[in-house]
């Protein structure tokens, strides 16, 4: 009984370590994080409202090539089509695509490194081999040779999301299993095992939260690279038929020579949006990775002394930003 006692005191002892305040993921006081936030925010709002309060996307005009006016806000096509209203349906095309993306990728690389890494044997090593292996085969050639494969009345948003998927989850993978590979050698899940937790729920409870800001980052990674391989795509005429995207608006650009007539209004704004959402998941993920590497948040304390913020306002900041 005395032993028994002993044992649960250890257990308990060294899991209490582990247990971390999830409002501590994300520093308050990051301007990057603020500003990313609200760009990124803003555009995802207009990629889900504004196709409610715009028209059709493909109704003809004979206003070809009609600048920026109260009538029609970014102009019009060589076709008459509203530019404006392209754009609201585009933009909420290219998120469906980047966050389906981050939501596979993410589930594929947690599924081959953090399963296979905890789990061990012969079956990370066989996790670790189809890995590797998917991740020397070239990423965006692979994908024009499907998408050549592939009929363009097919390629729908899924599909094009799915393609892009399958080429972008190893590396995250990979970085997951290192982790985990140092997480199941804890103390804390040491005690898990000895107190007779089911393996789900180590993996759940113990392992996933601390890998929660690098899953994170390679989330929001994993948009960037969707919507900029799927511009790339659209651009060379691969990517999602019969709908809208910012890729595809480029594309329709391109083809029907809005750079020639002086159309500007057609390709600088899809392509702007890209560019200001691409930076804003890049300010987000900077200060997702000032959670991860402590250099980073040494540097930022060197960056607020060179302001000359004094000994106790950095420290006030510091509290705050735990909180």
């Amino acid at each position: 009984m005395a032993s028994t006692l002993a044992v649960n005191e250890t257990v308990i002892t060294a899991a209490q370590p582990r247990k971390r305040s999830f409002s501590r993921l994300l520093p308050s006081r990051s301007p990057k994080l603020v500003v990313g936030l609200v760009i990124a925010g803003v555009i995802i709002l207009w990629g889900i409202i504004g196709p409610l309060l715009v028209g059709d996307p493909n109704q003809i005009s004979t206003d070809a090539f009609a600048p920026p006016s109260p009538e029609h806000w970014l102009g019009t096509t060589q076709t008459g089509q509203d530019v404006w209203t392209q754009m609201a349906y585009g933009v909420r095309g290219s998120l469906i695509i980047g966050f389906v993306v981050g939501i596979l990728a993410t589930i594929f690389s947690a599924l081959f490194g953090v399963l296979g890494a905890y789990i061990g044997g012969i079956v990370d090593e066989g996790f670790a081999l189809f890995t590797n292996v998917a991740l020397v085969i070239p990423g965006i050639p692979l994908v024009i040779v499907i998408g050549n494969y592939v009929p363009p009345s097919q390629r729908g948003l899924f599909l094009v999301a799915v393609v892009l998927a399958i080429t972008s989850w190893a590396g995250s993978a990979r970085v997951l299993r290192a982790v985990t590979l140092s997480l199941r050698n804890r103390d804390y899940v040491s005690a898990s095992r000895v107190s007779g937790e089911k393996t789900w729920r180590i993996l759940v409870v113990e392992i996933l939260p601390n890998l929660i800001p690098v899953m994170a980052s390679q989330f929001v990674f994993a948009i960037i690279f969707a919507i900029l391989g799927e511009a790339g795509l659209s651009f060379l005429g691969l990517g999602a038929s019969n709908t809208f995207t910012l890729g595809t608006i480029l594309f329709q650009a391109y083809n029907d020579l809005a750079l020639t007539q002086g159309a500007w209004w057609w390709f600088i704004p899809p392509g702007l949006v890209i560019a200001l959402f691409g930076a804003a998941l890049s300010l987000i993920n900077f200060s997702i990775d000032e959670i991860i590497n402590p250099k980073l948040r040494n540097q930022t304390r060197a960056a607020r002394k060179a302001w000359g913020l004094s000994a106790a306002q950095i420290k006030r900041l510091e509290k705050e930003d735990i909180k």
